[in-house]
């Protein structure tokens, strides 16, 4: 078994057992957590100033300016001995979206500790207003019907003003603070809250409902009105269909073409299904409609 390259240092142990490792590079944190999975402990932390090939959802890249802005994984570790006070609490495969709401929080109740005011752009992207500050990329391993181990990959813009022009949409706290900040710091904080919603909502009788109300309460758009874009009436399937495009008047939007014509509709989001999937009130219908990951995009 492959041993942690020497290139990470240890830079403490906090609330719950964190270990938080830091890299000089690496092609993505998340790559390098599934590498070494069976040589790290729940609660490990493997953090990068630099990501040579980072992912969003669903293989989408996540640029960054190296050194600038938080780009780390935290693995998760469950067991069914809860005697074991390294290991969380087991999670059914059923209820893995609980996961996308502790980190979405956790990077919202981060956000107010600076004074701004984000939203959680379903499934778990942050945004405040209508600019991306954050994308959280959650991978499970099931065994049967529990979760073996979760891998929650978190790009946090903290520093960085100036991003690459093919962006669309992004910000940073420094950006809405004016202010610069130690990245190791700012992820020392986060893991302290993070950790804490573990604690909080993971071990205990009702904490994914309370969950569920937090989540819906910082859910963005929620109940207003807006334009969406159904990516299931595409002939060859919505996977490949964007999560954000620009408006239909901007002279550079694409929503016409061939590539993105699913179909355009006015509607409301109105919650969530049990399974984590999107609730949108078809305007154009009056009926109530479910989306999963991908199948449905919003017009900013």
């Amino acid at each position: 078994m492959s041993k942690l390259p020497a290139k990470i240092i240890k830079i403490r142990t906090i609330t719950m057992k964190a270990d938080i490792m830091w890299f000089g590079s690496t092609d993505s944190t998340n790559e390098e957590a599934k590498r070494h999975i069976s040589d790290i402990d729940n609660l490990s932390v493997l953090s990068a100033l630099e990501q040579t090939a980072g992912r969003g959802q669903r293989g989408n890249q996540w640029h960054s300016a190296p050194g600038e802005n938080l780009l780390f994984s935290i693995v998760l570790k469950y067991r069914k001995d809860r005697m074991r006070s390294y290991a969380l609490s087991p999670v059914r495969a059923c209820d893995q979206f609980v996961i996308s709401q502790t980190a979405s929080l956790a990077v919202t109740d981060f956000l107010s500790g600076y004074g701004i005011r984000a939203k959680i752009k379903w499934p778990n992207d942050i945004y405040v207003g209508d600019e991306k500050i954050c994308g959280i990329l959650v991978e499970h391993s099931i065994r049967g019907e529990w979760l073996s181990h979760s891998i929650i990959g978190i790009g946090l813009n903290i520093n960085q003003r100036n991003f690459d022009v093919n962006l669309f949409n992004p910000t940073s706290i420094s950006l809405q603070t004016g202010l610069s900040y130690d990245i190791r710091e700012s992820l020392d904080d986060f893991m302290d809250i993070f950790t804490a919603y573990l604690k909080r909502y993971l071990n205990i009788n009702g904490g994914y409902l309370k969950l569920r109300k937090m989540y819906l309460s910082q859910l963005w758009r929620k109940d207003l009105e807006a334009g969406f874009i159904d990516y299931t009436t595409l002939p060859t399937g919505h996977l490949e269909g964007p999560m954000n495009i620009r408006p239909k008047n901007d002279p550079d939007s694409d929503i016409n073409t061939q590539e993105h014509s699913g179909k355009v509709f006015p509607g409301i989001i109105r919650g969530l299904a049990s399974t984590g999937n999107l609730l949108v009130e078809d305007l154009s219908t009056g009926l109530t409609r479910e989306f999963g990951f991908k199948e449905i995009g919003y017009i900013l």
